[in-house]
C-alpha cells in the first residue's frame, strides 16, 4: 500500500544548485522493502558535504539530487522485519543508507558498515542496487532509509543539537575515541567550524588533559574558548606559533580542506609518536604534499577516518546527553534552504546550521 503523504524537498538539478538554485519539488524515494522505515523530517543539519555534492565536487553527482545526511524526525512508517524501531519513535539518520550487510564482509560483520567495499549507499546522491533506485536526503518533509542504518534519539537530547551530531558530530567523536584521545593526552583541533567545534566539545568530553583550538584568525579565540578548549593558536596573528608551540601535542585532528594548509606546520606541533588525523575532505582529494622526513624525525603516523557507523553513533548520543554537550547551532526554516547553504559556504554558521520543518517540528 502507497503511503498518505508524498515526498517533497529541495532538488538540485546542476552544479549550480551549490549557489543557491535549488528548486522545490516531488521526487520517488526509493522502493519501498519490509526493513525500511519512513521518517517524517522534523531537523536537517547543513553539512560541508552537501555543498561539495551539489557542485560534483566529489564526482559527478545523479541529479536531480536533494541533500542533507543529518536528519530527524518521527517513524510514521516501519517495515515488517523492523524491530528496534516503532512508529511514533524519534529517529535519526546520518551519511550512510546501506552497506552490503553480508556476513562474509569483514567490514559489516566487525560493525564497520562505514568502511564496508561493497555495496556502499550514501543517504543522498547514490545509486541503490538492483531497481531499488536512488537515494534523497534530508532537505525535504520525508526520508526513506533501511532501518540497520536508523537510530533512536535518546530523551533529554533536542533535535537541533541531535541532528548535526549524526555526521559532524560522529566523523570527529569516532577517530578521536579510537585514536586515545583521553586522560593524560594534549589534542589539537585544525579549523574550528562546524566540525572543529564539535571535536573541541568531544575531545572535552573524552577527558583529554589539553584541548588547544588552531585556527587562522584571531577573531574565534574567544568562542573557542567558550567551547572549553584550554588554549588557541591563531596562525595569522603569532608569527612564532611553530615555535612556541612546538612538539606540545599527541593528536592533531584537521578538518580543514584546503591543499594550502601549513601541513608541515602542523606536523611540528605533535610530540614524538604522535598522530595527524586528517578528516577534512577537499574537493578532488587534493592536500598539501608529505615530506618524509617531516615524519621520521619525530615518529609520526598520519591517519584517517570515514564518518561512523550506526553504533558509533549511538554511542556518541549518548555520551552527548551524559555530559550534557551542547552544540552551538542556529536554526533556519526549511524554506530558506538556498540561502543557508550560501551563508554556509560564506562562513557565516556558528558553528552549524540546522534546517527546520517548523509545522512537522511542533507535532
Amino acid at each position: 500500500m502507497s503511503p498518505a503523504y508524498e515526498f517533497q524537498g529541495w532538488l538540485g538539478h546542476s552544479p549550480d544548485a551549490a549557489n543557491g538554485s535549488m528548486k522545490w519539488g516531488p521526487f520517488e524515494p526509493k522502493r519501498w522493502e519490509e526493513d525500511d522505515v519512513d521518517i517524517e523530517i522534523s531537523h536537517c543539519g547543513i553539512c560541508g558535504s552537501d555543498i561539495h555534492v551539489l557542485r560534483s565536487g566529489w564526482g559527478e553527482t545523479p541529479y536531480p539530487c536533494c541533500v542533507g545526511h543529518e536528519i530527524v524526525g518521527k517513524a510514521v512508517r516501519v517495515g515488517s522485519n523492523v524491530e528496534k524501531i516503532k512508529v511514533g519513535d524519534r529517529v535519526g539518520v546520518g551519511a550512510q543508507a546501506l552497506s552490503c550487510l553480508r556476513p562474509e564482509c569483514p567490514e559489516c560483520a566487525a560493525g564497520l558498515t562505514n568502511y564496508c567495499p561493497n555495496g556502499q549507499v550514501s543517504t543522498y546522491g547514490s545509486i541503490y542496487p538492483g531497481t531499488l533506485g536512488k537515494s534523497y536526503g534530508g532537505y525535504a518533509n520525508f526520508n526513506r532509509t533501511c532501518s540497520q542504518f536508523v537510530v533512536k534519539i535518546p530523551a533529554g537530547l533536542p533535535s537541533e543539537h541531535a541532528a548535526p551530531m549524526l555526521c559532524g558530530g560522529v566523523t570527529v567523536y569516532a577517530p578521536l575515541r579510537d585514536n586515545g584521545c583521553g586522560p593524560g593526552k594534549a589534542v589539537g583541533v585544525v579549523g574550528v567550524g562546524g566540525l572543529g567545534h564539535f571535536a573541541v566539545l568531544f575531545a572535552k568530553a573524552l577527558a583529554a588533559d589539553r584541548v588547544v583550538g588552531i585556527s587562522r584568525r584571531v577573531s574565534k579565540k574567544e568562542d573557542v574558548l567558550a567551547l572549553g578548549a584550554d588554549d588557541y593558536v591563531a596562525t595569522e596573528g603569532d608569527s612564532h606559533w611553530r615555535t612556541k608551540h612546538a612538539r606540545s601535542l599527541d593528536i592533531i585532528l584537521c578538518t580543514v580542506s584546503s591543499p594550502q594548509m601549513p601541513l608541515a606546520d602542523y606536523l611540528g606541533l605533535l610530540k614524538y609518536g604522535g598522530i595527524f588525523l586528517q578528516v577534512g575532505a577537499p574537493d578532488g582529494g587534493e592536500l598539501p604534499p608529505i615530506n618524509v622526513f617531516d615524519l621520521m624525525q619525530a615518529g609520526l603516523k598520519i591517519g584517517s577516518s570515514s564518518i561512523g557507523s550506526p553504533s558509533d553513533i549511538e554511542e556518541m548520543l549518548q555520551l552527548a546527553v551524559e555530559k550534557r554537550i551542547k552544540p552551538w547551532v542556529m536554526t533556519r526554516p526549511m524554506s530558506e534552504a538556498n540561502q543557508a547553504i550560501q551563508d554556509m559556504e560564506a562562513g557565516k554558521a556558528r558553528y552549524r546550521y540546522v534546517l527546520v520543518n517548523e509545522k512537522q517540528a511542533e507535532k
